[in-house]
């Protein structure tokens, strides 16, 4: 076998461990998450997500997912992301600053309603950190998909989903795993 061929099966059986090892508590958290967001759903609030780079594209992926659908035909779900605006992003970090960009955002968007997820691999991001602050001044549910320790946000979250990894790339998979599978959850309790 050459080179590239032991690595890749190498990385894929990294990625397939990491997924194995998610905890029986995990698992649990998860299925709150997909049971909290349907509820908010139901009662009139949306999902908005946010994160930075692979985690922006993971939160504009797990949005699509529930306006337009995963696996069953059903009405649209309210959910987006907030890395959409390119006008409101250059806006935000040109006018106050970049840890600013989603914090201005969501004082616009979010209501005690609506769940807000952040999506970060450590857990630091100055600009998620000030997001789920804003998020819990205005009284919304607030979920953090993170690495092993959460960062800086473990402790101040309402629910924290750790991938058991603290690489980044075996996390943003886990992310995006995580998220189809709460997608497909929510799919099935949001009619409920």
């Amino acid at each position: 076998m050459t080179w590239p061929v032991e690595e890749i099966r190498r990385q894929l059986e990294e990625s397939a461990r990491v997924k194995q090892s998610f905890s029986s508590e995990l698992i649990g958290r998860i299925a709150q998450f997909a049971e909290k967001s349907a509820a908010a759903l139901r009662a009139g609030g949306k999902l908005v997500f946010f994160g930075n780079g692979g985690s922006a594209a993971d939160a504009l992926h797990v949005a699509a997912e529930l306006v337009v659908r995963l696996q069953t035909e059903r009405p649209g779900l309210a959910a987006l992301a907030l890395t959409t605006n390119p006008s409101v992003l250059t806006a935000a970090g040109n006018d106050y600053g970049f840890e600013f960009i989603f914090s201005r955002q969501i004082e616009a968007l979010v209501s005690k309603q609506d769940v807000l997820v952040a999506l970060t691999t450590s857990g630091n991001s100055p600009n998620v950190m000030r997001g789920v602050e804003a998020g819990r001044a205005r009284g919304a549910y607030v979920v953090a998909f993170t690495g092993e320790t959460g960062g800086q946000l473990a402790g101040k979250v309402d629910l924290l989903l750790n991938v058991p990894s603290n690489d980044a790339q075996r996390i943003q998979e886990c992310h995006i795993t995580i998220g189809h599978i709460a997608c497909s959850l929510v799919e099935r309790l949001a009619g409920r």
